[in-house]
């Protein structure tokens, strides 16, 4: 009953996350012209960054009130790999990947409903851009990056959560840009689903490869090479 619990609740987080990020790219657009300012510039970009460590942080605050809830397989994989998530297992994670990737569908769905209709050319999910193995190959490096920084910041990184969050958010940011013009991209496989299942191509090859398989085993390596480059035990010198 408690796997099952978790993975409504991730997928009720999911869906939040995926909503609210989905409107980034309008709020943010929307704000810069507000202060007169070019929508692809750096002060632009720096309200970006702003609007999604807030996301960010409430995001995680309602996961908090759920008991602990995920939104991002790939990093629920990087943590359990590195032994940081002892409530999850194989069995509970394959319970609440689909749970999660439902609620990044619901979160889809749910924000296409309510956008006016002036806006929605600005919403764009990811997609594949280049070749099946590239886009594939690129989600992975991506994955990897994200989740190592991640883990970084996460365990050696700032007390100050805002400013801990605030620099995965520039981080973040860097990585859709580089990714841009292979796969969008994810970096988070439920909401990979969720614009997937509203263009009907969810249950495709190209959606597991690309956006399932890869940034997950990325996320594992991550976790793997964080270990080995910060936990690897001291030998104790000899008498």
């Amino acid at each position: 009953m408690g796997v099952i619990k978790s993975a409504i609740a991730d997928a009720i987080l999911t869906s939040i996350f995926v909503f609210f990020i989905s409107t980034l790219r309008i709020i943010s657009t929307k704000t810069s012209l507000f202060l007169n300012l070019q929508p692809v510039s750096l002060p632009a970009l720096f309200i970006t960054t702003i609007l999604n460590t807030i996301i960010i942080l409430t995001v995680t605050l309602i996961g908090r009130i759920l008991g602990g809830a995920s939104f991002n397989p790939s990093s629920t994989v990087s943590f359990y790999t590195l032994g940081l998530r002892p409530d999850s297992s194989l069995l509970s994670m394959a319970i609440r990947f689909p749970a999660q990737a439902i609620g990044g569908a619901m979160g889809i769905k749910s924000i296409l409903y309510v956008m006016p209709s002036e806006y929605l050319h600005m919403m764009k999910g990811p997609s594949l851009k280049v070749d099946l193995h590239t886009g594939a190959i690129a989600e992975g490096v991506l994955s990897f990056t994200h989740n190592f920084v991640i883990l970084i910041l996460v365990l050696k990184g700032p007390k100050n959560p805002w400013l801990k969050v605030y620099l995965l958010s520039v981080t973040t940011l860097v990585l859709v840009i580089l990714g841009s013009g292979y796969t969008g991209p994810s970096l988070n496989p439920a909401n990979a689903f969720g614009w997937a299942y509203i263009n009907n191509k969810h249950n495709s090859w190209e959606q597991f490869y690309v956006f399932w398989i890869c940034p997950l085993i990325g996320a594992s390596l991550a976790a793997l090479v964080y270990r080995f480059v910060f936990m690897s035990p001291v030998k104790e010198k000899k008498a």
